[in-house]
């Protein structure tokens, strides 16, 4: 098994447990309560934690914007669950993208 795969497999078994929190007891699970507050709370954590991961690149060390990146992208993962949108969705997008310049891509979003 090739590093990428096994790194694909850790991302889709993560967000299966994140997904498994929905609805599970506050109290007892903190993707829970984050879930319970619904989008705004959701969006309000992504923004929380992209803030940090900005000033960690901007201040602080490497393992630092490492932490940060994890803390971003497990709130990002719960995002995805709330809106029924998979890990795999999201590979494909960016296989989608793949080949084609950051400057085209970037038209052909504007243009919609």
């Amino acid at each position: 098994m090739t590093d990428e795969n096994t790194t694909h497999r850790f991302m889709d078994e993560l967000f299966n447990v994140i997904s498994s929190r929905k609805g599970a007891d506050p109290e007892s699970s903190y993707t829970a309560q984050v879930f319970e507050g619904g989008v705004e709370k959701i969006a309000r954590k992504i923004g929380e934690e992209a803030t940090e991961v900005i000033v960690a690149a901007l201040r602080e060390t490497p393992q630092h914007v490492i932490s940060e990146s994890a803390d971003l992208l497990y709130h990002l993962m719960i995002l995805w669950a709330e809106q029924g949108i998979t890990p795999e969705d999201v590979y494909e997008e960016l296989e989608n993208r793949a080949g084609t310049s950051g400057v085209e891509e970037k038209q052909s979003r504007d243009s919609d």
